[in-house]
């Protein structure tokens, strides 16, 4: 056990989780916060609005897959952050609010003490995966970790945690820092992924859309796209999972000439809401949705077949799947395949443009070599 203050406390969690910057805007709630964030020699990066902590800090877990931390004060300054909140809520990000509140013996009590809400603990549970609140020193090691693990697993996301304007400064005995292990994935369904095998193997010109769910899967679903030569297809968030320079990398615009031949719809870590606004839905198209949170199936059409798991654990399986007893969905001659440039691919076997190995050759290979040429 070693004696240390509320915000002190707070900083050894931080760094016990790898945390060596944070931005933030101070304010007197959180002055010995701020103070242990210099005696801890932790890079401080401020700002003149609240907003712009919360969007750097989103911005720092975009770039880098690490979380990012910021702090500001209780109330309006919790309120001025939340919309970088809710886009790290939105794309997956895991960004942690390190806040303020009134003072201990003014909590609940309504008397309009500087920026106190109602309930800012219940305001902020709405919208963020975990928020709790750290009322004593010797709690911050067991929050802070609980913080690290919400954001961490499954479907990542943005946390927060509060402490009263007193205990930041207030001294306690304080168990050693710990980091938690992440919580255990949900266990594929057996059945479910082979339906969904099944449905991929007989489908003739599948696409697969992908979002900021899958920012985490990335060689996977390249893995996957060569294995079924399937164009993959980002908007906004998903950009870069499949980059646009590869052959199976699509854009939007590039989709939406294909789209009308599309038979199957792989969507994963995903809302898809750029292929229902942008393109439109045939009733003869169908859907397979892969997602970590089981919350999210069904929410924004109807799909065929649900895979609840592990985006990582579940792609593998019915990688495995496809490739027992039933042959390697590659090894099968596709039929001609689209080209988003208006040309017609050749299907393998055909005398007069042969494929390599016995794998139809992508259109866009074709392609990407004219331009080599020319340069």
């Amino acid at each position: 056990m070693t004696t240390l203050t509320g915000g002190e406390a707070i900083v050894s969690g931080l760094v016990a989780h790898g945390v060596d910057t944070v931005f933030g805007l101070p304010g007197a709630q959180v002055y010995g916060l701020f103070d242990a964030f210099h005696q801890a020699q932790l890079k401080v990066i401020g700002a003149r609005h609240e907003q712009a902590c919360g969007y750097m800090a989103f911005g720092y877990a975009r770039s880098s897959g690490r979380p990012g931390v910021f702090s500001v004060v209780p109330g309006p300054g919790v309120l001025n952050a939340s919309a970088a909140l809710l886009t790290a809520f939105g794309c997956n990000e895991p960004v942690l609010c390190v806040t303020g509140q009134v003072p201990t013996q003014f909590l609940g009590k309504g008397r309009g003490h500087l920026h106190e809400m109602p309930d800012q603990l219940a305001t902020l549970r709405t919208y963020v995966k975990w928020a709790d609140r750290i009322e004593y020193p010797g709690n911050a090691p067991t929050v802070v970790a609980r913080a690290f693990q919400e954001m961490m697993s499954g479907r990542r996301g943005p946390a927060s945690v509060e402490m009263p304007w007193d205990v930041f400064t207030q001294r306690a005995d304080t168990a050693a820092a710990q980091v938690l292990e992440p919580l255990p994935a949900p266990q594929p369904d057996p059945d479910l992924v082979k339906q969904a095998a099944t449905q991929i193997k007989a489908s003739k010109a599948p696409m697969i859309f992908v979002g900021s769910g899958a920012i985490e899967a990335g060689e996977e679903i390249l893995e996957l796209a060569e294995m079924i030569d399937a164009p993959v297809v980002a908007f906004r968030s998903g950009r870069g999972i499949v980059s646009n320079a590869h052959e199976l990398g699509l854009t939007m615009a590039a989709a939406y000439k294909l789209w009308p031949t599309t038979d199957l719809m792989i969507a994963i870590g995903t809302r898809a809401r750029a292929a229902g606004i942008r393109l439109p839905l045939a009733l003869s198209t169908e859907r397979t949705e892969i997602h970590s949170d089981r919350h999210r199936f069904g929410r924004d059409a109807p799909a065929r077949r649900r895979c609840r798991d592990c985006r990582r654990r579940q792609r593998r399986d019915r990688r495995s799947h496809c490739s027992r007893e039933e042959g390697r969905l590659c090894e099968e001659p596709w039929p001609a395949r689209r080209d988003p440039r208006g040309h017609r691919g050749r299907a393998s076997g055909d005398p007069a443009h042969p494929a390599t190995d016995g794998v139809s050759e992508h259109p866009a290979r074709g392609a990407a070599g004219e331009r080599d040429r020319h340069r």
